[in-house]
C-alpha cells in the first residue's frame, strides 16, 4: 500500500477537523427561477424573499449541531447577494427591501449571533459579467467581488470557491489566494488555488475509505477527469469536505421538490461514510423563494441532529493512550456495537492499519473491525457483542500511534 506521508495540520485545520458539520446554503437568482444553474440572464426583479430571514437559517443549523454555515454569495449566474460595488446586477437592484438588503449580511449576522462559523462561497465562473472573456479584465473583477466579501462581513471559516464551468480557465490564483491570506487567514480554501481543504471528489456526501489526510490532487468538478493544478506551495496536509444536498436532486429550492428529501437513514449513512471516514460533512439546505428553510427540511436536519446526539453523546466507556496497543476497560460485561477512534492528528495521522477486539467472557479475545486510516474520526459499527474489554491493536503504523479517544457505544 501507498503510506501517508507523515504531514501536520495548521491549528486553523485542526479547529475545522473538529467542527466535523457544516450546513452549505444554495440560495440566489436561481431560487426564484426554478433551475440549478442560471445563465446570467434572469432579472433581478424576480428576487425579492419577502420573508427572508437568516436567523431562522442560522438557528435551525444551531438546534441539529452544525458548527459553520457557507453561504452562496454569487453562484454560477452571476447575482450577488450583497451590494457590490462592481456590477449592477445584484440585490441592489431587486424589489427585496427596495434595492436596500444585503443577504450576506444579514446571514453574517446571525451567525456571530448564534456562534456559529461563517463561510462564502464565491463562483468563479461567471455567466453573467461581460468581461468574463477578458482574463485579465475578469481577474480584476473578481479579485474586487472578493476583497468586498474578506473585508466586510467579519471572520470567516472557510472561502469555497467552485470548479464548476471554469474546466480549463486559469484564474489569477496567486492573487486570489494572497487576497485570502491578507484578509482571511484563519479561513479555510477549498479546494482551488493554495487550498486547505479539498473536495472529496463527488456530490454524494460520502469519502472513499481510506480518506488519507494527505493528497497532492483533487478533481476540477463533477464534469470533468481533469485533476486541478495547485500552486506548488499547498500543504500536504489537505483533509477532505464532503458536500450534499438534503434533497436528492438539487442544490436550490424548487417549489413541490418534497419527495426528494433524504431519509434520516440515508443522512445516518452519509454521517458515518463521512465524519465517520474522518472527513467533515457540509450538508446543503435550501431557503425557498419567500427566504426561509421549509419546515419539512428543517424538522429533517433537526432529526438528523437529534439521532447522531442519540447514538454518540454517552459513551459506555472510553480512553486514550499511546503505542500499538491501547486497551478500554467497561465497569461490567455490556453489549457494545460500535466504537469512535480518534488519532491526535496535531503529531499527524499515523495509524496505517488497526485491529479491533473484544474479550469474551472466557477470557478469549476475538476480532470486531479492522481498518486502515483513523485519522481524525474512524466510526466502527459491528454486530453487538458482550464483553467487559475491549483493545486497539495497530498493525502496522508511520509512527508512534497517538489515540486521543477510544470510545465506545
Amino acid at each position: 500500500m501507498n503510506k501517508p506521508e507523515l504531514a501536520l495540520p495548521t491549528k486553523q485545520q485542526l479547529r475545522w477537523h473538529d467542527m466535523e458539520l457544516g450546513m452549505f446554503c444554495h440560495f440566489g437568482m436561481n431560487t426564484f427561477c426554478d433551475q440549478e444553474w442560471g445563465s446570467g440572464n434572469d432579472s433581478p426583479e424576480k428576487f425579492n424573499p419577502t420573508q427572508l430571514d437568516a436567523r431562522q437559517w442560522v438557528r435551525t443549523a444551531k438546534r441539529a449541531g452544525f458548527k459553520y454555515l457557507v453561504l452562496t454569495a454569487k453562484h454560477h449566474d452571476g447575482f450577488c447577494l450583497w451590494p457590490t460595488k462592481t456590477t449592477d446586477y445584484s440585490v441592489k437592484s431587486s424589489p427585496w427591501k427596495d434595492g436596500r438588503g444585503d443577504v450576506v449580511r444579514e446571514v453574517a449576522d446571525a451567525c456571530r449571533e448564534e456562534g456559529i462559523a461563517f463561510g462564502l462561497y464565491l463562483s468563479p465562473w461567471d455567466r453573467h459579467e461581460p468581461c468574463y472573456a477578458d482574463k485579465e479584465a475578469y481577474d480584476d473583477f473578481y479579485a474586487e467581488q472578493l476583497t468586498e466579501l474578506l473585508t466586510q462581513y467579519g471572520p470567516l471559516i472557510e472561502v469555497w470557491f467552485d470548479g464548476a464551468g471554469s474546466e480549463g480557465r486559469e484564474y489569477d490564483w496567486p492573487r486570489i489566494i494572497g487576497l485570502v491570506k491578507q484578509h482571511q487567514p484563519d479561513a479555510m480554501i477549498f479546494n482551488m488555488g493554495q487550498p486547505t481543504i479539498r473536495w472529496v471528489g463527488n456530490e454524494d456526501g460520502v469519502a472513499p475509505y481510506p480518506c488519507w489526510n494527505t493528497s497532492s490532487e483533487a478533481r476540477v468538478s463533477m464534469f470533468t477527469s481533469d485533476m486541478l493544478s495547485w500552486l506548488p506551495e499547498t500543504s500536504s496536509w489537505l483533509p477532505a469536505e464532503c458536500d450534499v444536498p438534503i434533497r436528492t436532486r438539487h442544490w436550490f429550492w424548487h417549489p413541490d421538490d418534497e419527495g426528494s428529501l433524504r431519509s434520516l437513514e440515508d443522512l445516518m449513512d452519509i454521517y458515518y461514510r463521512s465524519v465517520g471516514h474522518g472527513a467533515v460533512l457540509l450538508l446543503n439546505l435550501s431557503p425557498d423563494d419567500r427566504g426561509l428553510l421549509p419546515d419539512v427540511d428543517v424538522e429533517r436536519v433537526i432529526e438528523f441532529g437529534d439521532e447522531i446526539s442519540r447514538r454518540f453523546d454517552h459513551p459506555i466507556a472510553q480512553t486514550s493512550g499511546e503505542g500499538t496497543t491501547v486497551t478500554l476497560s467497561l465497569e461490567e460485561i455490556t453489549s457494545v456495537d460500535h466504537a469512535i477512534l480518534m488519532e491526535q492528528i496535531s503529531e499527524g495521522e499515523r495509524v496505517q492499519e488497526y485491529v479491533l477486539e473484544a474479550e469474551q467472557e472466557d477470557g478469549a479475545w476475538v476480532e470486531v473491525k479492522r481498518g486502515t486510516a483513523i485519522g481524525h474520526k474512524k466510526i466502527d459499527s459491528f454486530a453487538a457483542i458482550r464483553t467487559k474489554q475491549l483493545r486497539l491493536r495497530v498493525t502496522e503504523c508511520a509512527a508512534l500511534p497517538l489515540i486521543r479517544y477510544f470510545k465506545v457505544y
